[in-house]
Protein backbone atom coordinates (compact mmCIF):
# COMPACT_ATOMS: atom_id res chain seq x y z
CA UNK A 1 0.00 0.00 0.00
CA UNK A 2 1.50 3.83 -0.77
CA UNK A 3 2.03 5.94 2.07
CA UNK A 4 0.78 8.95 0.84
CA UNK A 5 -2.22 10.53 2.04
CA UNK A 6 -4.81 12.00 -0.06
CA UNK A 7 -5.36 16.06 -0.31
CA UNK A 8 -8.48 16.98 -1.32
CA UNK A 9 -8.56 19.85 -4.18
CA UNK A 10 -11.81 21.38 -4.68
CA UNK A 11 -14.39 18.75 -5.40
CA UNK A 12 -11.28 16.13 -6.22
CA UNK A 13 -8.59 14.50 -4.42
CA UNK A 14 -5.35 13.09 -5.08
CA UNK A 15 -2.63 10.45 -3.84
CA UNK A 16 -4.05 7.39 -1.79
CA UNK A 17 -4.98 5.70 -4.96
CA UNK A 18 -7.53 8.39 -6.43
CA UNK A 19 -7.69 8.68 -10.06
CA UNK A 20 -4.91 10.80 -11.60
CA UNK A 21 -5.11 14.59 -11.26
CA UNK A 22 -4.48 16.70 -14.26
CA UNK A 23 -3.01 19.69 -14.49
CA UNK A 24 -3.35 21.59 -17.55
CA UNK A 25 -3.11 24.74 -18.94
CA UNK A 26 -0.91 27.25 -21.14
CA UNK A 27 2.22 28.54 -19.70
CA UNK A 28 1.15 32.12 -19.55
CA UNK A 29 -2.08 33.87 -19.55
CA UNK A 30 -2.01 35.93 -23.23
CA UNK A 31 -5.22 37.25 -22.62
CA UNK A 32 -8.78 36.58 -21.60
CA UNK A 33 -10.29 35.38 -24.58
CA UNK A 34 -7.11 33.13 -24.97
CA UNK A 35 -7.17 31.83 -21.89
CA UNK A 36 -11.01 31.33 -21.85
CA UNK A 37 -11.06 29.30 -25.03
CA UNK A 38 -8.31 26.73 -23.72
CA UNK A 39 -10.25 25.79 -20.87
CA UNK A 40 -13.50 25.64 -22.26
CA UNK A 41 -11.20 23.30 -24.04
CA UNK A 42 -9.94 21.59 -21.25
CA UNK A 43 -13.27 21.36 -19.30
CA UNK A 44 -14.68 19.65 -22.74
CA UNK A 45 -11.83 16.78 -22.41
CA UNK A 46 -12.39 16.45 -18.68
CA UNK A 47 -16.18 15.83 -19.00
CA UNK A 48 -15.93 13.85 -21.68
CA UNK A 49 -12.80 11.52 -20.21
CA UNK A 50 -14.14 11.76 -16.73
CA UNK A 51 -11.08 13.93 -15.69
CA UNK A 52 -9.79 15.56 -12.26
CA UNK A 53 -8.26 18.81 -13.96
CA UNK A 54 -7.30 21.67 -12.66
CA UNK A 55 -6.55 24.33 -14.98
CA UNK A 56 -2.85 26.27 -14.90
CA UNK A 57 -1.89 29.44 -16.28
CA UNK A 58 0.76 31.89 -14.73
CA UNK A 59 0.08 35.74 -14.39
CA UNK A 60 3.85 36.17 -14.24
CA UNK A 61 6.87 34.52 -15.43
CA UNK A 62 9.35 35.98 -13.19
CA UNK A 63 12.16 33.44 -14.21
CA UNK A 64 11.97 33.89 -17.91
CA UNK A 65 15.69 33.60 -19.43
CA UNK A 66 15.22 37.44 -21.42
CA UNK A 67 14.25 41.04 -19.69
CA UNK A 68 12.64 41.24 -22.78
CA UNK A 69 10.54 38.19 -22.67
CA UNK A 70 6.66 38.29 -22.14
CA UNK A 71 5.33 38.05 -18.64
CA UNK A 72 1.89 38.17 -18.44
CA UNK A 73 -0.53 40.85 -17.37
CA UNK A 74 0.42 41.09 -13.63
CA UNK A 75 -1.38 40.10 -10.45
CA UNK A 76 -4.25 42.02 -10.60
CA UNK A 77 -5.42 41.61 -14.21
CA UNK A 78 -4.01 37.96 -14.03
CA UNK A 79 -6.63 36.67 -10.85
CA UNK A 80 -9.49 38.45 -12.62
CA UNK A 81 -8.73 36.40 -15.70
CA UNK A 82 -7.80 33.11 -13.66
CA UNK A 83 -11.33 34.00 -11.55
CA UNK A 84 -13.54 33.40 -14.78
CA UNK A 85 -12.01 30.72 -15.95
CA UNK A 86 -13.35 28.90 -12.30
CA UNK A 87 -16.58 30.92 -12.57
CA UNK A 88 -17.27 30.18 -16.22
CA UNK A 89 -16.20 26.29 -16.85
CA UNK A 90 -16.68 25.16 -12.73
CA UNK A 91 -12.34 24.10 -13.17
CA UNK A 92 -10.26 24.24 -9.74
CA UNK A 93 -7.54 26.53 -10.94
CA UNK A 94 -3.63 27.21 -10.17
CA UNK A 95 -1.12 29.44 -10.55
CA UNK A 96 2.41 30.52 -9.65
CA UNK A 97 3.57 32.39 -6.77
CA UNK A 98 6.92 33.76 -6.73
CA UNK A 99 6.75 36.37 -3.59
CA UNK A 100 5.57 35.99 -0.31
CA UNK A 101 2.92 38.98 -0.51
CA UNK A 102 0.93 37.12 -3.53
CA UNK A 103 -0.07 34.41 -1.19
CA UNK A 104 -2.95 35.54 -0.13
CA UNK A 105 -4.48 37.39 -3.07
CA UNK A 106 -3.67 34.43 -5.00
CA UNK A 107 -5.39 32.27 -2.00
CA UNK A 108 -9.19 34.12 -3.06
CA UNK A 109 -9.23 32.73 -6.30
CA UNK A 110 -6.97 29.38 -6.56
CA UNK A 111 -7.72 26.20 -5.02
CA UNK A 112 -3.95 25.70 -5.34
CA UNK A 113 -0.86 27.74 -4.82
CA UNK A 114 2.15 26.88 -6.80
CA UNK A 115 5.98 27.00 -5.86
CA UNK A 116 8.15 27.26 -9.28
CA UNK A 117 10.90 24.96 -8.63
CA UNK A 118 14.12 27.66 -8.67
CA UNK A 119 12.06 28.55 -5.70
CA UNK A 120 10.99 25.41 -3.83
CA UNK A 121 14.16 26.23 -0.87
CA UNK A 122 12.48 29.92 -0.19
CA UNK A 123 11.34 29.49 3.73
CA UNK A 124 9.47 32.34 4.12
CA UNK A 125 7.49 31.84 0.21
CA UNK A 126 6.50 28.54 1.46
CA UNK A 127 5.28 29.58 4.97
CA UNK A 128 3.09 32.45 3.23
CA UNK A 129 1.83 29.41 1.13
CA UNK A 130 1.31 26.82 3.50
CA UNK A 131 -0.69 29.87 6.35
CA UNK A 132 -3.30 30.33 3.52
CA UNK A 133 -4.87 26.83 4.05
CA UNK A 134 -4.80 26.07 0.03
CA UNK A 135 -3.24 23.33 -1.16
CA UNK A 136 0.61 23.89 -2.23
CA UNK A 137 1.92 22.15 -4.90
CA UNK A 138 6.05 22.55 -4.63
CA UNK A 139 8.07 21.79 -7.43
CA UNK A 140 11.22 19.74 -6.78
CA UNK A 141 14.13 21.96 -7.83
CA UNK A 142 16.10 21.20 -10.75
CA UNK A 143 19.14 21.31 -8.09
CA UNK A 144 17.38 19.21 -5.63
CA UNK A 145 17.66 15.22 -4.65
CA UNK A 146 14.20 13.36 -4.66
CA UNK A 147 14.71 13.30 -0.70
CA UNK A 148 15.08 16.77 0.16
CA UNK A 149 11.35 17.45 -0.93
CA UNK A 150 10.55 16.04 2.89
CA UNK A 151 11.86 19.23 4.38
CA UNK A 152 9.67 20.81 2.25
CA UNK A 153 6.98 18.91 3.35
CA UNK A 154 8.04 19.68 6.72
CA UNK A 155 8.12 23.81 6.33
CA UNK A 156 4.36 23.78 4.91
CA UNK A 157 3.36 21.34 7.96
CA UNK A 158 4.95 23.99 10.70
CA UNK A 159 2.85 26.17 10.13
CA UNK A 160 -0.50 23.93 10.02
CA UNK A 161 -0.94 23.04 6.53
CA UNK A 162 -0.81 19.30 5.71
CA UNK A 163 -2.35 19.88 1.83
CA UNK A 164 1.18 19.43 0.46
CA UNK A 165 1.54 18.27 -2.92
CA UNK A 166 5.32 17.84 -5.24
CA UNK A 167 5.85 17.99 -8.36
CA UNK A 168 8.67 16.32 -10.28
CA UNK A 169 10.02 18.19 -13.07
CA UNK A 170 13.60 16.78 -13.79
CA UNK A 171 16.93 17.17 -12.57
CA UNK A 172 20.19 19.83 -14.06
CA UNK A 173 22.36 17.61 -15.94
CA UNK A 174 25.50 19.52 -17.36
CA UNK A 175 24.73 22.65 -19.49
CA UNK A 176 21.07 23.05 -21.11
CA UNK A 177 19.38 19.37 -20.30
CA UNK A 178 17.34 18.06 -17.69
CA UNK A 179 17.21 14.23 -17.15
CA UNK A 180 13.94 12.24 -15.20
CA UNK A 181 15.12 9.37 -13.13
CA UNK A 182 11.57 7.49 -12.21
CA UNK A 183 12.62 6.72 -9.07
CA UNK A 184 11.81 9.62 -7.93
CA UNK A 185 8.31 9.52 -7.81
CA UNK A 186 7.94 6.56 -5.48
CA UNK A 187 10.91 7.92 -3.16
CA UNK A 188 9.21 11.30 -3.20
CA UNK A 189 5.77 9.42 -2.04
CA UNK A 190 7.42 8.78 0.66
CA UNK A 191 6.89 11.72 2.46
CA UNK A 192 3.81 11.52 2.76
CA UNK A 193 3.03 13.88 -0.40
CA UNK A 194 1.08 13.26 -3.69
CA UNK A 195 3.27 13.63 -6.48
CA UNK A 196 2.81 15.60 -9.41
CA UNK A 197 4.72 14.47 -13.05
CA UNK A 198 5.50 17.28 -15.02
CA UNK A 199 6.33 15.85 -18.46
CA UNK A 200 6.21 19.42 -20.36
CA UNK A 201 9.02 21.30 -18.09
CA UNK A 202 10.92 17.99 -18.32
CA UNK A 203 11.94 18.59 -21.72
CA UNK A 204 12.98 22.05 -21.52
CA UNK A 205 16.77 23.05 -22.59
CA UNK A 206 16.90 25.91 -20.62
CA UNK A 207 18.23 29.45 -22.76
CA UNK A 208 19.06 26.83 -25.57
CA UNK A 209 17.41 29.46 -27.72
CA UNK A 210 19.64 32.04 -26.65
CA UNK A 211 17.59 34.75 -25.17
CA UNK A 212 14.59 32.02 -24.46
CA UNK A 213 13.87 28.20 -23.02
CA UNK A 214 13.69 25.40 -26.19
CA UNK A 215 12.50 21.92 -25.52
CA UNK A 216 11.62 18.88 -27.33
CA UNK A 217 8.02 18.61 -27.26
CA UNK A 218 7.81 14.73 -28.78
CA UNK A 219 9.71 13.60 -25.73
CA UNK A 220 6.36 14.52 -23.34
CA UNK A 221 4.52 11.62 -24.40
CA UNK A 222 7.11 9.11 -23.90
CA UNK A 223 7.93 10.54 -19.73
CA UNK A 224 4.54 11.19 -19.11
CA UNK A 225 3.60 7.14 -19.87
CA UNK A 226 6.78 6.16 -18.16
CA UNK A 227 5.93 8.59 -14.75
CA UNK A 228 2.28 7.04 -15.14
CA UNK A 229 3.58 3.06 -15.23
CA UNK A 230 5.66 4.37 -12.20
CA UNK A 231 2.96 5.82 -9.81
CA UNK A 232 2.69 8.94 -9.94
CA UNK A 233 -0.55 10.40 -8.14
CA UNK A 234 -0.98 13.16 -11.08
CA UNK A 235 0.43 14.67 -14.48
CA UNK A 236 0.76 18.19 -15.26
CA UNK A 237 1.14 18.74 -18.88
CA UNK A 238 1.25 22.57 -20.52
CA UNK A 239 -1.43 23.11 -23.46
CA UNK A 240 -1.84 25.57 -26.56
CA UNK A 241 -3.65 25.65 -29.48
CA UNK A 242 -0.63 26.64 -31.21
CA UNK A 243 2.58 26.16 -29.61
CA UNK A 244 4.66 27.22 -32.05
CA UNK A 245 2.95 31.00 -31.67
CA UNK A 246 3.09 30.30 -27.64
CA UNK A 247 4.75 33.69 -25.71
CA UNK A 248 6.16 30.92 -23.07
CA UNK A 249 7.73 27.31 -23.35
CA UNK A 250 6.31 26.87 -26.72
CA UNK A 251 8.79 24.47 -27.65
CA UNK A 252 8.08 22.09 -24.57
CA UNK A 253 4.13 22.54 -24.70
CA UNK A 254 1.36 19.66 -26.22
CA UNK A 255 -1.04 20.79 -28.87
CA UNK A 256 -4.16 21.28 -28.11
CA UNK A 257 -5.87 19.36 -29.85
CA UNK A 258 -3.01 15.96 -29.13
CA UNK A 259 -4.02 15.95 -25.60
CA UNK A 260 -6.88 14.20 -25.33
CA UNK A 261 -5.00 11.04 -27.13
CA UNK A 262 -1.98 11.19 -24.59
CA UNK A 263 -4.37 11.49 -21.48
CA UNK A 264 -6.39 8.60 -23.02
CA UNK A 265 -2.89 6.63 -23.26
CA UNK A 266 -2.31 7.41 -19.33
CA UNK A 267 -5.24 6.04 -18.15
CA UNK A 268 -4.83 2.63 -20.15
CA UNK A 269 -1.59 2.94 -18.37
CA UNK A 270 -2.86 3.53 -14.84
CA UNK A 271 -5.57 0.67 -15.60
CA UNK A 272 -3.18 -1.59 -15.95
CA UNK A 273 -0.77 -1.03 -12.90
CA UNK A 274 -3.16 0.35 -10.90
CA UNK A 275 -2.34 2.27 -7.80
CA UNK A 276 1.08 3.36 -6.48
CA UNK A 277 3.18 0.52 -4.74
CA UNK A 278 4.76 1.02 -1.72
CA UNK A 279 8.95 2.34 -1.37
CA UNK A 280 11.07 3.65 0.65
CA UNK A 281 12.75 6.53 0.91
CA UNK A 282 16.60 6.25 1.85
CA UNK A 283 18.19 7.63 4.73
CA UNK A 284 21.10 8.78 3.33
CA UNK A 285 21.48 9.53 -0.52
CA UNK A 286 21.91 5.87 -2.30
CA UNK A 287 25.68 5.03 -3.22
Amino acid sequence: MSTVQPVDVGRYRVGGGSPLLWICGPCVIEGRDHTLRVAEALRKTADSLGLQLVFKASFDKANRTSGKSFRGPGLAEGLKILDAVRRATGLPVTTDIHETHQAAPVAEVCEVLQVPAFLARQTDLLEACGRTGRVVNVKKGQFMAPWDMRNVVSKLAEVGNHRAILTERGTTFGYGMLVNDMRAVPWMQETGAPVIFDATHSVQTPGALGDRTGGDRRMIPFLARAAVAAGCDGVFLETHPRPDEAKSDGPNTVPLDQLPDLIRVCLRIRDAVGPPARATMPAEPPA
